[in-house]
């Protein structure tokens, strides 16, 4: 291991401190704030005492929501993030946007290329419109954008080489949001866990899912390293940028840790500490997301913010979950 990679792996398990009160602001509006990242930051945000009003097609559904509506600080506006007007309603009286809404994943938006850049690029400019350089609006990109790297060890300031669709699309929304002047942009490590609105096309919420349900999982390029963070972590982050604006406004950050590098054969190997499933690693395959680098998180962790739910705790919490959830698959028993 680097130096520089050991001293990540030191300061990230120092605890993030928040300041007391909610800074500057106190309504902010969450677009996509329905899916799985918003719905573990929604209730985070109403419990530090924000009003949060959400913006949401749910197009996912909303049940991840349901908990807040009985918050008197809590509004909800069912509308698109491509509609000016809608937008602009959204925008009105608040301080501050968390900007969500996205088509997320390489495979999502491989699927419908068109779908998602207007939603993920054409809603973004409609939102910085409306935000008119005048309403902070902090977004959530990811470290897909920094694609293939020569390099093998990568900051905020490396030059970015996207590869899918997903990932050339964020880096034409950091551009507009960018335009905004008042942002904070976070490029997100991969996340995992369980949130009120779940997702099981993430890799350890996948592997553990069919692990429990399955008892059999085949795994290709089992030495595939990525970093991950929670989805309570990155709700947690959105939080400590509001509480921080002012000394983070017009910048990007990679939001992550590098105690959070797992290969794929290691997050198997946790799971099967607790379910007894067969693994077969197989020789064929590849990832079709071709991340091959290491991430430094020291911008964000020398202001004070460090991620703290572990893979372990993540994927028992998983396994758990996972016994709640059934997900009927047609071909399992063809």
């Amino acid at each position: 291991m680097s130096k520089s990679s050991s001293k990540i792996s030191k300061i990230s398990k120092r605890k993030t401190s928040f300041p007391k009160g909610k800074g500057s602001f106190k309504k902010i509006l969450v677009t996509g704030g329905a899916g799985y990242v918003g719905s573990a930051l929604v209730p985070l945000l109403l419990k530090n005492g924000y009003s949060v009003r959400v913006l949401d097609m749910l197009r996912s559904g909303g049940q991840g929501l349901l908990p807040c509506f009985s918050e008197k600080g809590f509004e909800f506006v069912k509308g698109d993030v491509r509609d000016r007007k809608t937008v602009e309603g959204a925008m009105k009286g608040v301080d501050a946007v968390v900007h969500l809404a996205a088509v997320v994943g390489f495979p999502a938006c491989r699927k419908d290329p068109k779908l998602s850049h207007s939603i993920n690029v054409d809603g973004t400019k409609v939102l910085v419109d409306a935000a008119g350089g005048k309403i902070p609006v902090l977004f959530a990109s990811t470290g897909s954008t920094y694609g293939k790297m020569l390099e093998k060890y990568c900051t905020e300031l490396t030059a970015l080489n996207p590869l899918s669709d997903y990932a050339k699309q964020k880096v034409e929304a950091e551009g507009l949001i960018r335009k905004n002047g008042e942002f904070v942009i976070f490029r997100f490590a991969t996340a995992f866990g369980v949130s009120p609105r779940m997702r099981f096309d993430l890799l350890p919420n996948d592997f553990t899912y069919r692990a429990v349900h399955e008892k059999s999982l085949i795994v290709y390029e089992r030495q595939f390293m990525r970093t991950f963070i929670h989805v309570r972590d990155m709700g947690l982050a959105f939080l400590f940028a509001l509480q921080n604006y002012g000394k983070m406004r017009g910048e990007i950050y990679n939001v992550g840790s590098n105690d959070m590098n797992y290969s794929k054969e290691a997050i198997c190997g946790l799971i099967r500490k607790k379910v007894d499933y067969y693994i077969h690693f197989a020789d064929f395959g590849h990832d079709l997301d071709q991340r091959d680098y290491i991430v430094s998180y020291d911008k964000l962790h020398n202001l004070g913010f460090y991620p703290g739910i572990s893979m372990k705790d993540g994927i028992d919490e998983l396994i758990s979950v996972a016994q709640l959830i059934e997900i009927n698959n047609p071909y399992l028993n063809a």
